[in-house]
């Protein structure tokens, strides 16, 4: 077992007691954790996103805060603000929720596109500015944010430059019969709906563990015919008559991270288009921007993301 392996078997083991079903979205955390990603998680109310994040961040040792998503949120509820402390006659930052290890911005959608904009820097280069004076965030700072559907009321969609910067959106479904099942009989009893449920009891990953698994992830091979794979889906994207923007360069390092990371955790030493393909669906379709024909078509960026990779011939 390599350290890939091993930091997202400590992870399950961390979650599983707290945490039922929402595999997909277990596995893209893991991936978005090594990489120093950050995750757009996009569902309906009340299937347990809250409680994932919560709990992850107990399991990694870190500290947790949470944003509520409203249409009267500032930046500066975000970031912090100076304060004229008496005694000393001097500012001093209150730092708000963003100076955490496991940030979860929930319902980020409802808050307007200048709050949301706040995050850009925070988000990018895990620092923020308040005041002219720049302030450094924890190092393994990470970003969860929910969304509405966009067809919910009083909601914003998000900027194209906030989208580029997840790494990855994972839709998230209701739950299968047997893990909703599970939740019932677990959290069904009214002293459980008394008090949230806890986090993690017990952390079992360090820094090293992490450390661990990026360093085996920086350690898979990536052929040429690999990258020209991952430019060639890029330039496709661009030059695709019903997607008005394409994939960045920062969006195709984001899906070569992730298949380098997914090629780790299923044990090889090497990235195949495979681990690409898998990976696909999660990195490229909220970073397509599309025509106003393919809009009144119906089409959706997943759709056309998998047209992408039905028309870029894979490398043999």
């Amino acid at each position: 077992m390599n350290a890939l392996e091993d930091l997202e078997l400590r992870i399950q083991g961390c979650l599983e007691g707290t945490v039922i079903g929402l595999r997909e979205l277990i596995r893209a955390l893991v991936i978005a954790v090594v990489s120093r990603g950050h995750v757009l998680v996009e569902g309906a109310p009340g299937l347990g996103k809250t409680l994932l994040g919560k709990t992850l961040a107990a399991a990694l040792s870190g500290r947790f805060t949470r944003i509520q998503g409203t249409a009267d949120l500032m930046p500066s509820d975000m970031t912090g603000v100076h304060v004229l402390d008496e005694a000393s006659r001097k500012f001093v930052l209150h730092p708000g929720p963003v100076f955490t290890d496991v940030l979860l911005v929930d319902e980020i959608n409802r808050a307007s596109p200048k709050t949301q904009s706040a995050l850009l820097q925070a988000m990018e280069e895990r620092q923020v500015s308040i005041d002219r004076q720049t302030y450094r965030l924890p190092g393994g700072f990470l970003v969860i944010a929910t969304q509405n559907p966009h067809e919910f009321e009083g909601t914003f969609p998000l900027p194209e430059s906030q989208l580029d910067r997840f790494m990855m959106r994972v839709d998230v479904g209701y739950p299968q019969t047997g893990d909703e099942a599970r939740v019932l009989d677990r959290y069904g009893t009214i002293a459980a709906g008394a008090t949230a449920p806890e986090g993690a009891p017990a952390a079992t990953i360090t820094a090293e563990h992490i450390e661990a698994a990026r360093e085996y992830a920086d350690h898979v091979h990536v052929s040429a015919e690999l990258t020209g794979y991952v430019l060639a889906i890029a330039r496709a994207s661009r030059e695709h008559g019903q997607i008005a923007l394409g994939l960045s360069t920062r969006g195709a390092l984001a899906l070569m991270r992730a298949a380098r990371v997914a090629a780790g955790l299923r044990g090889s030493e090497f990235v195949t288009p495979d681990d690409v393909k898998l990976v696909a669906p999660w990195v490229i379709p909220h970073r397509l921007n599309l025509t106003s024909e393919a809009a009144l078509e119906g089409r959706s960026d997943r759709e056309l993301a998998g047209t992408l990779l039905e028309r870029v011939p894979v490398p043999r």
